[in-house]
C-alpha cells in the first residue's frame, strides 16, 4: 500500500499489494454536463451569473464554479443577478415562466436528451395518454418533466406499480438516468397489472446513462472491487452503485481522492474504475494515479499496465 505521502508500504503480512486496475470502457462525464459546464464559466466572463438550483450533483465541480463567481439559489426570488441559468436538468414551463415574470434573463443549460424527454412526455399527452414517469419522484429533473402537467403518476418500484388506477390510455417515459432494465421491467408490470389499457411505452433513458450503466456491468463481473466515483447525490452514480454491487461483492463509492481506503485492498485484486456523468476527468485520473502507485509497489517486474474494459 502506500501512505497518504504516497510511500511505499507493507502490508500486515509483509508483502506489498498487486493489482490490476481496469477503467469501464465508458464512465464520466457525459456531453451535456460538458456543455453546461461550459456554458456557465464562458458566461461568468462577461457578467454576472446566478445558477438555479446545483448545475450538476458534484461538489467537486460546483465548488470550482463558486470559486469563479459564479452564485447558486434554490429560489428565483433570491436571485441577484440580471442572467440565471437553468441546470443540465432541466425544469418546467411553470418554473420558466416564474423566472421570467421577474425580468431576468434565462439562460438554459438542459442537456439536449432532458429536452428529449420534455417533449416526449407532452406528446403522449396530446395525444390522450395518462403520464407515468419512471424515476424518483422528488428528483429535479422529474420535477421538470411534471411541473406543467394536469395530472400524473410517478413510480420506482413494484409497490408504486400496484398503487396505480386503472386507465384507459397509459403513456410511459423516464427519468434520463434510470436503468434500462429497471424501467423495462416496470413498464413490464404495468402492462401486466392492466392488460386491457392502451400502454405505450417511449425510452427517453439517455444513451450515455446505458452505456455507462452496461459498461459497469462488463466492469464489475471483472473484479474483486470496484471503485465508483461520484457526487454523494448524484442519481445516476448512486446508480452505478447499485448496478456494480449486483456483479461484484465490494464497491466503493467515493466523491475524491481524499476518500479512497487504501486499506480496502488486498493483495492481487482486480480494481475497477467507473464514474458517474458529472464527475470531472481531473478527479478520475487522480483516483487512477493513486491506484496506480498502490499497484506498483509489486507491478514493476510484471510490468502490468491499466486496461480498459471492452464491453465489444
Amino acid at each position: 500500500m502506500l501512505s497518504a505521502a504516497g510511500h511505499e508500504i507493507e502490508n500486515a503480512a509483509g508483502t506489498n499489494i498487486a493489482m490490476k486496475i481496469i477503467r469501464a470502457e465508458h464512465l464520466g462525464m457525459c456531453f451535456g454536463v460538458k456543455d453546461a459546464i461550459a456554458l456557465a464559466i464562458e458566461t461568468a466572463r462577461h457578467e454576472p451569473l446566478t445558477i438555479l438550483g446545483d448545475l450538476v450533483h458534484n461538489q467537486t465541480v460546483l465548488a470550482e464554479l463558486k470559486e469563479r463567481g459564479i452564485r447558486f439559489e434554490a429560489d428565483a426570488e433570491e436571485v441577484g443577478t440580471g442572467t440565471v441559468m437553468i441546470t443540465a436538468h432541466g425544469a418546467s414551463g411553470r418554473k420558466l415562466g416564474a423566472v421570467r415574470a421577474r425580468g431576468l434573463a434565462v439562460l438554459e443549460a438542459t442537456c439536449p436528451l432532458v429536452h428529449v424527454a420534455h417533449r416526449a412526455v407532452a406528446k403522449l399527452v396530446s395525444e390522450g395518454f395518462h403520464p407515468v414517469i419512471i424515476g424518483k419522484r422528488d428528483h429535479v429533473e422529474v420535477r421538470g418533466m411534471t411541473e406543467d402537467l394536469a395530472g400524473f403518476d410517478v413510480v420506482l418500484s413494484e409497490e408504486d406499480v400496484a398503487e396505480l388506477r386503472e386507465r384507459p390510455r397509459f403513456g410511459i417515459a423516464a427519468q434520463t438516468t434510470q436503468p434500462i432494465e429497471r424501467v423495462r421491467e416496470l413498464v413490464g408490470l404495468i402492462r401486466k397489472r392492466f392488460p386491457k389499457s392502451d400502454v405505450r411505452f417511449v425510452d427517453t433513458v439517455c444513451q450515455p446513462t446505458k452505456q455507462r450503466q452496461h459498461a459497469a456491468v462488463e466492469l464489475a463481473q471483472q473484479c474483486t472491487v470496484v471503485i465508483v466515483i461520484g457526487g454523494a447525490h448524484s442519481n445516476n452514480t448512486r446508480e452505478l452503485v447499485q448496478t456494480c454491487s449486483r456483479q461484484c461483492a465490494r464497491v466503493h463509492h467515493i466523491q475524491t481522492v481524499a476518500e479512497l481506503c487504501e486499506e480496502c485492498f488486498q493483495p492481487d485484486d482486480t480494481v475497477g474504475i467507473t464514474a458517474g456523468t458529472s464527475t470531472p476527468d481531473s478527479v478520475i485520473e487522480a483516483v487512477a494515479r493513486r491506484l496506480a502507485q498502490l499497484a506498483s509497489a509489486t507491478d514493476s517486474s510484471s510490468n502490468r499496465k491499466e486496461t480498459t474494459c471492452n464491453n465489444g
